[in-house]
């Protein structure tokens, strides 16, 4: 049972119909720990901890401590993790350095959310190492960050909203390091050099243009915000958002996906729009099943649930979604109040700036 107050979006969503969400959630994870897509489906690291991020919110605190201490259990000893997993076993042992960097943005949720330092502590080697992982493949003009390393070496490549999420978890990680008495200065530098490249240099990224996420992304992860943030958002909106269904996961596919809507929601509420934030909210929860789980998305060219799956990453992006919205847990803030690294340009080797 939850063991703290659920968050609750008048009108939209009760605290207890958060709770079954949350339920559907710890009913798909695994005895040891991982969280799949779904029952049967396989777990990657970056879902996996949204998911125990979402358990934490509703206070499913032992379910949560039990997806961290896979992780724990599950880092290679170079930083890294494999890619994905299914029934214990690995089934792409390619590390993708977002999955690998966000470790440090569940661990501080768990830690704002619950006080507990002792937790923090046991799992900072942990984050440590990953992060460092990450930063060993920072190898891009910008400070870009290639996004996979596999068996035939690194990708070469950096992707926009990979990057963007791991500038948020390098502020995470620095928080952290804090908290715990172990400054990485150097990780600070890191984060300067990404965020600039992330806005200013998109130049630096794959082309993926197509993809909501890279519309929102630099947002969500703190790169961009105020006024800069408001004209991101404004510039494709009419192309991304769809009535009253959510908003597209690809601008020229007629499907509107859940976990985006609610990533977007989390967005605005950073950029303090909240009244757009609520819309979306609202908007997509015709993607809600009766047992508290959620439809990835809907083809509204056809009326179709697609693909046909109610995915655990779903339903904790409404989770963390209905807690910014709500002010909920004292982790409500975990991408609004998170502020980027100053542009401290000393520390940036770029042409595009002038070093002092």
């Amino acid at each position: 049972m939850a063991d703290t107050e659920l968050p609750a979006v008048p009108g939209v969503l009760s605290a207890k119909d958060c709770l079954r969400t949350a339920e559907t959630i710890a009913a798909a994870q695994e005895s040891d720990g991982a969280i799949p897509w779904f029952t049967g489906g396989h777990t990657d690291p970056w879902d996996h901890i949204e998911s125990a991020m979402a358990l934490t919110v509703a206070g499913l605190r032992d379910q949560a401590r039990a997806a961290y201490a896979w992780s724990a259990a599950t880092q290679r000893p170079d930083g890294s993790w494999p890619m994905q997993f299914r029934d214990g076993a690995v089934e792409n042992a390619d590390a993708d350095t977002n999955f690998c960097a966000y470790l440090a943005t569940g661990v501080l949720h768990f830690l704002t959310s619950t006080g507990d330092s002792a937790f923090a502590l046991d799992m900072w080697p942990t984050v440590r190492r990953g992060i460092d992982f990450v930063l060993g493949l920072q190898r891009g003009r910008y400070g870009e960050i290639h996004w996979s390393l596999g068996e035939s070496g690194s990708s070469g490549e950096a992707l926009l909203t990979g990057c963007s999420s791991i500038f948020h978890s390098l502020r995470c990680a620095l928080a952290l390091a804090e908290h715990v008495g172990d400054p990485q200065p150097e990780w600070e530098v890191a984060a300067m050099r990404l965020g600039h490249a992330l806005r200013e240099h998109p130049e630096a990224f794959l082309d993926k243009n197509r993809y909501s996420m890279d519309w929102y992304y630099p947002i969500l992860g703190g790169a961009v915000r105020g006024r800069a943030g408001y004209v991101r958002i404004h510039s494709r909106w009419d192309e991304f958002v769809v009535g009253d269904l959510g908003i597209r996961c690809v601008s020229d596919q007629p499907w509107v996906t859940g976990a985006e809507t609610c990533e977007l929601v989390l967005a605005l509420d950073a950029l303090g729009d909240q009244e757009r934030a609520l819309r979306l909210f609202t908007n997509m929860q015709h993607l809600r099943e009766t047992d508290g789980s959620y439809w990835t998305g809907l083809v509204f060219a056809d009326g179709k649930r697609w693909p046909e799956e109610r995915t655990t990453w779903t339903g904790a992006a409404v989770i963390l979604a209905a807690d910014a919205l709500t002010r909920g847990t004292p982790a409500n803030g975990i991408f609004r109040d998170l502020l980027p690294a100053p542009p401290v340009t000393a520390h940036l080797t770029c042409e595009c700036v002038e070093v002092t």
